[in-house]
């Protein structure tokens, strides 16, 4: 896509003396700066849980789940003294492990996600993949930062990295350095790779999938349903340009498509109604596929501050540990 546009309502978001600071951290224009993203990530995250008084991820416990007969050379911790008292039998308590959250960052690095109009205060340009890492790599850290598992998916039209969930502290630099790249010359085929990854996790997660989701619908859904039907939550963010949300064009433009979709000279003001029509059907049919498998559907302008999607993702998690 090529033109004029511009991340319209961004100018001074969370930028006022009247906003709080931790705005600042989640606004585009200024995380634009910020070219490691590492320190991305940090600025995000201490800014945006400030004032959080309770975790949003679920730690460790154990719950009783059933008794049985002792067995000779069981540990004896784990007998239950009450019945043994009353009965004058030996049972054994069983207890049922409720694990750490294990989260799985599936993240778009096709080539449309190096798409950008929207410019920092120094000129930088922020991409759609951009506003991608930058939301990966905070949940990232939040998640370390609580001691759960964190693993990672990159994908353009194949699954080309994947790294298992692991808690180790070494994990979070992992993730950061594969997300450090660049999206590559390739085309998306996202739905084909959420199938795949169904097929590769092991233990029920949260898988957290960062796109712009330019694939066929059905496709997507089936991928989508596969991750559901292994047990896994879902949460989808479909992040769009402001261009591509507002299609703010309005002299002859040259659209150069991205992922082999070649080029097209056209006067942008014929093609407008038509654009925002197919965008408006393609956003509600996969949001309606969405709700019909309980995934959580968010549509997000990388024109925008991150604490819009940050802070759902927060009361989405909270309202189901509580």
């Amino acid at each position: 896509m090529a033109g004029g546009a511009g991340g319209r309502g961004c100018e001074g978001d969370g930028m006022s003396e009247a906003g709080s600071n931790y705005r600042q951290y989640l606004n585009p224009r200024v995380l634009a700066r910020v070219g490691a993203l590492e320190l991305r990530a940090r600025l995000i995250v201490e800014g945006l849980l400030t004032g959080q008084h309770r975790s949003p991820y679920q730690g460790a416990s154990v719950e009783f789940a059933q008794h049985r007969p002792y067995v000779q050379g069981d540990d004896i911790r784990h007998v239950d003294w009450k019945v043994l008292a009353r009965n004058d039998k030996v049972y054994l308590k069983q207890y049922q492990v409720e694990t750490n959250l294990e989260l799985v960052l599936c993240v778009d690095a096709s080539e449309s996600m190096g798409f950008g109009t929207v410019k920092g205060e120094g000129g930088e340009i922020w991409t759609k993949y951009d506003h991608a890492t930058a939301i990966a790599t905070a949940l990232a850290y939040m998640a370390v930062k609580q001691q759960d598992s964190v693993g990672l998916a990159v994908f353009d039209q194949t699954l080309s990295r994947y790294f298992r969930a692991s808690s180790s502290p070494a994990q979070w630099k992992l993730v950061v350095n594969e997300l450090q790249g660049v999206p590559r010359w390739n085309k998306t085929s996202a739905g084909k790779v959420l199938d795949q990854l169904a097929d590769k996790l092991t233990h029920r997660s949260l898988v957290v999938v960062v796109s712009d989701l330019f694939d066929d619908v059905e496709a997507l859904v089936k991928g989508l349903r596969h991750l559901r039907y292994r047990k896994h939550e879902v949460i989808v963010f479909q992040v769009l340009d402001p261009a591509e949300i507002e299609f703010p064009f309005e002299e002859i433009t040259l659209f150069k498509g991205l992922e082999e979709a070649g080029e097209l000279l056209t006067e942008p003001r014929a093609l407008r109604a038509g654009y925002l029509e197919q965008l408006r059907m393609f956003t509600e049919e996969l949001s309606r596929a969405c709700r019909g498998m309980n995934v959580d559907f968010h549509r997000l302008s990388s024109g925008e501050g991150l604490e819009v999607a940050l802070t759902q993702f927060l009361a989405d998690r909270m309202g189901r540990v509580k």
